[in-house]
């Protein structure tokens, strides 16, 4: 509660010295809460300082290495195979079957059969059953029921409830909010422009170096190094501004709310019911049942079935085969194989290789480096600061008047042929023209209230721009 109270002071002592403030046209509220925006009232005016950035235009001139693809015509003699087909005589002997057909007589003993039919005796007996009905006396003794009516006592027990109210402890978890404090780590920082070397196209070149002393970097030993052409680092190239992230970290108290568990004790009153037992006397109307035997007299019809037999005459033919012995006289041919031998001439295809020699001529490329000049514009920031008049509540009155920016109309290229940075390649932030920021706050016609006039910084010094590299002869190939 004291927090509270006290939160909700602080805000009632700032509105009304925000009221007060307003009332009397004085910037004492700004004065005390942003004295580096808010600069001392004069006439009856307070004004505040913008702080707005220029980007100046500036044309560099850079070297560019393009490489170029000349054709060279030269003559070659080359041999090529060629194959002939030649016919070549090949003599060699084979053996050829020559078949002779001869007749031998042999004699065979077959077994040809003779069909005969005879009969067969078949014949069975069927019976036939005659139904014949008669009557038959027949005593029999039966149970005949009789049912009688008598009381019976019956004692069965009864459960009668009795209900009780009884007290019972219950446990009950409930949760209660606990406040802690916990400093946490914010980072509050933002970005800053920082000068940055870009580099070149190629990072290394080759540059002529007299005979000096040199440490090995593997074994750290001195040896001589003779003169020439070295491949060195090329640490030329463009500076460009680039947007850096500058840490700030501020700690932070944070509340946190937590809700412990806690147990709670409670009397609950519990309604019990018990049954007792009762025993309960009726009397119970029974149904009794008793047999009777009687004697009874009926006749009963008899059906007999019985048979006659019957005999069915039948005759069935049979085929049966007897086998005769009978020799025959066949002719058989016998096929004799002789072999011949006879010589053969044949022509055999044989391919010969002869080598010719042929004369073409052949093209070899060839790259020639050459440096081109393009002349680009880059713009360099610059900060401009202006005063704008406020009213009582910090609402600015007039704008900033536009600061004024140089412009620098581009020389004609030396050749015109030759592409500039954006179409060699993809845009890069420094190429394009910066979007001014835009006052929105009062209409441009209003008359400013009298008071200082706005004052500039002085702009940053220019880095030094990247001298120029002299062009390459064009006759350099790679």
């Amino acid at each position: 509660m004291s927090r509270l109270a006290n939160n909700i002071w602080h805000w009632l002592v700032g509105v009304m010295a925000f009221v007060t403030a307003c009332l009397s046209g004085s910037m004492v509220w700004g004065q005390v809460y942003s004295s580096s925006a808010i600069i001392a009232p004069y006439e009856g005016v307070s004004y505040r300082l913008v702080y707005q950035t220029v980007y100046e235009p500036v044309e560099v001139t850079a070297y560019r290495l393009e490489c170029e693809t000349q054709y060279e015509q030269r003559k070659v003699v080359t041999y090529k195979p060629v194959w002939e087909t030649e016919y070549r005589e090949r003599r060699y002997t084979v053996s050829r079957p020559v078949a002779e057909t001869a007749l031998r007589e042999e004699r065979v003993t077959v077994h040809k059969p003779v069909w005969e039919t005879t009969y067969r005796d078949e014949s069975y007996n069927v019976i036939r059953y005659v139904q014949e009905t008669s009557e038959r006396e027949e005593r029999v003794r039966v149970l005949k029921p009789v049912w009688e009516t008598s009381e019976r006592e019956e004692c069965y027990t009864v459960m009668q409830p009795v209900r009780q109210i009884v007290y019972r402890t219950q446990y009950r978890t409930v949760t209660e909010p606990v406040v802690t404090y916990r400093t946490q780590y914010v980072d509050q920082g933002h970005y800053v422009d920082q000068l940055v070397l870009k580099p070149g196209l190629f990072p290394n070149r080759l540059t002529w170096q007299s005979g000096r002393p040199v440490v090995d970097p593997v074994t750290g030993a001195v040896t001589y190094q003779p003169g020439g052409l070295y491949w060195v680092p090329n640490n030329r190239g463009r500076y460009e501004f680039r947007q850096v992230w500058q840490p700030n970290v501020v700690a932070q108290v944070v509340p946190e709310t937590q809700y412990v568990a806690k147990v709670v004790t409670e009397q609950v009153p519990v309604e019990v019911v018990s049954y007792q037992p009762q025993e309960v006397r009726r009397k119970v109307p029974v149904q009794v049942c008793r047999m009777v035997e009687e004697e009874i007299v009926r006749k009963v019809p008899v059906t007999v079935m019985r048979p006659v037999v019957e005999r069915v005459e039948k005759k069935v033919p049979v085929q049966v085969c007897r086998m005769v012995t009978e020799e025959q006289v066949r002719q058989i041919p016998v096929t004799t194989y002789k072999w011949v031998t006879e010589e053969r001439v044949e022509q055999v295809p044989v391919q010969v290789c002869r080598t010719v020699a042929e004369e073409h001529t052949i093209t070899i490329p060839r790259t020639v480096q050459k440096y081109v000049p393009v002349t680009y514009t880059c713009y360099r920031p610059r900060t401009v600061v202006c005063r704008v008049a406020v009213d009582p509540c910090l609402v600015p009155i007039t704008s900033c008047p536009a600061p004024v920016s140089t412009s620098v109309t581009p020389a004609p290229s030396t050749e015109s042929a030759t592409p500039t940075p954006a179409q060699a390649g993809a845009p890069s932030p420094s190429d394009q023209p910066p979007a001014l920021p835009r006052e929105t706050q009062r209409p441009a016609e209003e008359k400013p209230l009298p008071g200082p006039a706005p004052m500039e910084e002085k702009s940053a010094p220019q880095s030094p721009s990247t001298p120029a590299q002299p062009p390459a002869p064009s006759g350099s190939t790679t």
